[in-house]
């Protein structure tokens, strides 16, 4: 893709971005944008960088070690994709923030080999909303168990939720998702647990990043309208 492509629709996203947040009586520096690079090739991640692209989203392991061997430190990361245990170690001192902590399991191996480095992990914690048996994530009646649990552990600090609502082509049909999600957040708030912080809801994608920032998020994950669409 052409860096001119890539600098116009970022501008038409920022943009998107700016409007809805404007539209929900928010300020459009509390919304940031996370660029899903799955499957675009490092020199692409370059040119967007060059655009002004700060935080990118992988969703496997193998592709934040392999981008970062050639990126560096030029962007932040985001674990985005489902994280398995044995993966951890591989991208602990990588990645800034993962948002696919699904498990008390995979909260101890994290707590673990954060502990190794001297690193406190930012996660987010991944809520199923809306019950898809396809979808990873924890069902909302558990996270409040879940989140006691992790709130004990010194090398992992939970900061916020994050949630894939299901696929439609209409967006106002995946609201009450992001609705709901926002309204748990809230809720556990109020428990006020150490190291659990509920500043960030990570949920929107390109095809309905807008509704979910009128219902309160601000780490919203673009791809296909920044690069294109791709074969997943």
């Amino acid at each position: 893709m052409a860096l001119l492509d890539i600098e116009n629709n970022l501008k038409i996203i920022k943009q998107r971005i700016s409007d809805a947040a404007t539209k929900a009586g928010r300020s459009p520096h509390e919304v940031q944008l996370i660029a899903v690079t799955k499957t675009v090739e490092p020199e692409i991640i370059e040119r967007a960088i060059d655009c002004g692209v700060t935080d990118i989203g992988e969703n496997k392991v193998q592709e934040i070690i392999r981008k970062y061997e050639i990126i560096g430190e030029k962007v932040k990361y985001h674990m985005i994709g489902h994280l398995q245990k044995n993966k951890v170690k591989y991208i602990i001192d990588k990645v800034d923030m993962i948002h696919s902590l699904d498990s008390y399991d995979l909260a101890k191996e994290i707590d673990k080999r954060a502990k190794k480095i001297q690193k406190v992990m930012k996660c987010l914690l991944q809520i199923n909303i809306s019950g898809e048996e396809s979808k990873y994530g924890v069902n909302p009646l558990e996270a409040q168990s879940l989140l006691r649990q992790i709130s004990e552990l010194k090398n992992i600090q939970i900061v916020g939720l994050m949630t894939m609502a299901p696929y439609t082509d209409n967006p106002e049909e995946v609201r009450k998702y992001f609705k709901d999600l926002k309204n748990l957040s809230l809720e556990i708030d109020q428990l006020s647990l150490k190291n659990i912080d509920m500043g960030h809801l990570s949920m929107g994608m390109s095809n309905d990043f807008e509704v979910a920032i009128g219902e309160g998020a601000n780490l919203v994950r673009i791809g296909s309208s920044i690069f294109g669409e791709r074969n997943y």
